[in-house]
């Protein structure tokens, strides 16, 4: 029998989830995910851009390596943060590029588990906050550091033509649609337009809990593979996260076939190899639409 999810422990099933806190102008207490943090160092010396975009403070030289470097209270409508020696940038790694976080203070590092944490009141919605903790009775902001991210980056060019004639002639049709998780908006979106150009219809939700309960209810209804045709999902999502999710799935009988991607900005080896052990069909970088469709197309694709 299928348990309950009263009856499933995320946290015994997820690595714990580190945050780096920091702050920002408005002395906010704001967590990142640490391993999306490569570095933490004193503001060094910032060269202006022509035409960069006005978030970006500048450019820093750190060791050997030019990287931007984002004043996060500008990008996220709080007053900006002067790049002064007493600042910190704190070097991040997303989807494989790198890039820095310029902010007013950093703080600690502080460990908790992912039911522990919180979508923000209006979930789903446009504002910079993904998920919400506490500490000591003070509330830590999980900012969504992708939608800072979209905004510097330039609009998604079109599917290649290749791409979507390979979806023409290898997908069945009427295909179910995929079912999408993450937290983000901006990352909902993307993986949306992404699967339209394939001719794939998709089905969203927020976090881990909300996709459990809803595939739940699909089999009660019935064989799985009617309802949906496979699983995108993010790693880091409030309630339950993508770990979580997938040993929840693979436990269940009647899921235990689905395909799965899981689909993040964290990068290197060892999260290829978590997301490979937890029973995920494959690990994908985010921010790459075109390899994405490649993957679910060679999922679903027909026999040849």
């Amino acid at each position: 029998m299928p348990r309950s999810l009263s009856q499933v422990s995320p946290e015994t099933q997820s690595p714990p989830l580190e945050l780096l806190l920091f702050r920002l102008a408005d002395e906010q207490l704001y967590g990142i995910n640490v391993y999306k943090v490569t570095e933490v160092v004193h503001c060094p010396p910032l060269r202006r851009m022509p035409g960069s975009h006005e978030v970006v403070a500048g450019i820093a030289s750190l060791r050997g390596h030019a990287v931007p470097v984002i004043d996060l209270g500008h990008a996220i409508g709080q007053a900006p943060v002067e790049p002064t020696p007493e600042r910190y940038v704190i070097l991040t790694e997303f989807s494989r590029a790198q890039q820095g976080m310029l902010v007013s203070g950093v703080e600690r590092i502080i460990s908790t588990r992912w039911d522990a944490v919180r979508a923000p009141p209006g979930k789903g919605g446009p504002g910079f906050v993904t998920a919400m903790t506490s500490l000591d009775g003070e509330m830590v902001e999980i900012l969504d550091v992708e939608r800072v991210l979209a905004m510097l980056s330039r609009a998604e060019a079109e599917m290649p033509i290749r791409t979507v004639e390979s979806a023409r002639d290898r997908l069945p049709e009427n295909l179910p649609p995929v079912l999408v998780v993450d937290d983000s908006a901006v990352a909902r979106g993307q993986v949306q337009r992404a699967m339209r150009s394939i001719g794939v219809d998709c089905v969203l939700k927020n976090n881990g809990r909300e996709a459990l309960e809803q595939l739940r209810t699909w089999a009660e209804l019935g064989p799985l593979e009617d309802r949906v045709s496979i699983l995108i999902s993010d790693i880091e999502m409030p309630e339950m996260d993508g770990y979580g999710l997938v040993s929840s799935v693979r436990q269940d009988g009647r899921m235990a076939k689905l395909k799965i991607l899981l689909h993040s900005s964290l990068s290197g080896r060892s999260n290829e190899d978590r997301a490979r052990n937890s029973g995920a069909d494959r690990f994908l970088a985010k921010f790459r639409p075109e390899e994405l469709a490649a993957a679910v197309i060679e999922h679903l694709a027909l026999p040849a």
